[in-house]
């Protein structure tokens, strides 16, 4: 018996990529192989992940699988967010208005400047020697 993914959505953030998988199920989310709870050490990367579902009020009603690389936790979390955002966009457009409102369907631009040459940092100078 195989299992039916109902819709499929990929979440950005940072560096990090989340792929989410949708099903039918009783509101069960995994990440990685393991559950939210056990991935994300805090509560509040946890209440994130589980923001969209809230929204749309389907908390209990479809069972998530992601897979999510790259970065650290935070990002992996938001880019979990907006992953299940476009996937539960997929399966109820109705759901659009609330999700935008919150902007959960916007891909969270930001990224680390990059260093520069001649610097120590991205915006950080050597020390400078006046002799």
């Amino acid at each position: 018996m195989s299992v039916k993914n109902i819709a499929i959505g990929t979440g950005r953030r940072k560096t990090s990529v989340a792929r989410v998988f949708v099903r039918d199920g009783s509101g069960k989310i995994v990440v990685n192989g393991r559950d939210v709870a056990e991935y994300f050490k805090s509560e509040g990367q946890v209440r994130v992940v589980h923001q969209p579902l809230l929204v749309t009020s389907n908390e209990k009603k479809f069972d998530i699988v992601i897979n999510v690389t790259g970065g650290g936790l935070n990002g992996q979390a938001a880019a979990c967010l907006h992953g299940i955002s476009r996937a539960l966009l997929q399966i109820d457009p109705d759901s659009h208005t609330s999700l935008k409102a919150n902007g959960y369907l916007t891909r969270d631009s930001r990224m680390v400047e990059r260093k520069k040459y001649g610097q120590r940092g991205a915006r950080r100078r050597f020390q400078f020697s006046k002799r």
